[in-house]
């Protein structure tokens, strides 16, 4: 962290840990986190019903979804494939992705209003090509443990001895790797400066 205040964001420059692959084109934020589990009043217990409807059945039986794999218990990389996170503009999807644990997202392209949602939450999404992803994959399917590196600075995925090249909008860019991902933190941040401009214009 950096600046003289307590609240100044952690810089993310990468992420690391283990993954998990959830294949698939099209995953909306329906599939993320089914619409019926939005009414909470805080995002907290969301995790556990990230992508319900697929791991469990209508008898509420597991279906072998790849999320409840022991070999992928505690991953914090997710992969997967096209438009991720499109449909509804809902928060509640990166929200719900962050409280089961995920802390990056590697996938062929974004939804723009998930991606966006995820960068306030300080989720990495970086893009890649199928190859790179299907080769990672297999890595992971091989060696669950494999540690795989997302490095936002310099726009690379790094696992065992290979690495690939990844994609990354210019502002999320700048905005993870200079700590200025939550905007509403940033506000908070600057509240003694913005009062101060606002008693200086005679607005309080």
């Amino acid at each position: 962290m950096s600046g003289s205040s307590t609240m100044a964001l952690a810089k993310i420059t990468q992420v690391s840990g283990t993954a998990v692959h959830v294949p698939g084109s099209d995953i909306d934020t329906d599939r993320i986190i089914p619409a019926r589990f939005m009414k909470c009043v805080t995002f907290d217990g969301l995790g556990e019903f990230a992508f319900y409807d697929v791991r469990f059945d209508k008898d509420g039986k597991p279906t072998g979804h790849p999320l409840d794999d022991p070999r992928f218990k505690g991953a914090s990389i997710l992969l997967s494939g096209t438009n991720f996170g499109c449909g509804s503009s809902r928060e509640h999807a990166p929200q719900a992705l962050y409280r089961f644990g995920f802390r990056a997202v590697i996938a062929q392209s974004f939804a723009e209003i998930f991606f966006g949602n995820c960068t306030t939450l300080g989720i990495p999404c970086v893009i890649a090509s199928a190859e790179d992803i299907a080769k990672l994959a297999a890595a992971v399917e091989v060696n669950p443990a494999i540690q795989v590196t997302v490095d936002v600075e310099n726009n690379r995925v790094v696992f065992g001895d290979d690495s690939f090249s990844v994609k990354i909008a210019s502002t999320a860019h700048e905005a993870l790797t200079s700590g200025k991902w939550d905007p509403i933190a940033e506000l908070l941040e600057s509240k003694e400066a913005i009062h101060g401009r606002m008693s200086a214009m005679g607005w309080v």
